[in-house]
């Protein structure tokens, strides 16, 4: 339901900023990613770099 609702207010014009630690719920709903350690951005991204990225994301999240 939320996942339904986040993409709604997207086709709306909508922004939405989502703070999420589960990655394979975000990572559908997301165009723009952000991710922190220790209160620092450590790696950002377009939604189109998601496949490239996974290499540095499996080692930063386990993913």
């Amino acid at each position: 339901a939320l996942a339904r609702m986040i993409l709604m207010l997207k086709k709306r014009g909508y922004t939405v900023v989502m703070v999420e630690q589960n990655f394979r719920f975000a990572a559908p709903l997301a165009d723009r990613f952000y991710v922190m350690e220790h209160g620092r951005i450590v790696e950002r991204f377009e939604a189109a770099q998601l496949q490239d990225k996974m290499p540095v994301l499996h080692e930063l999240l386990g993913v």
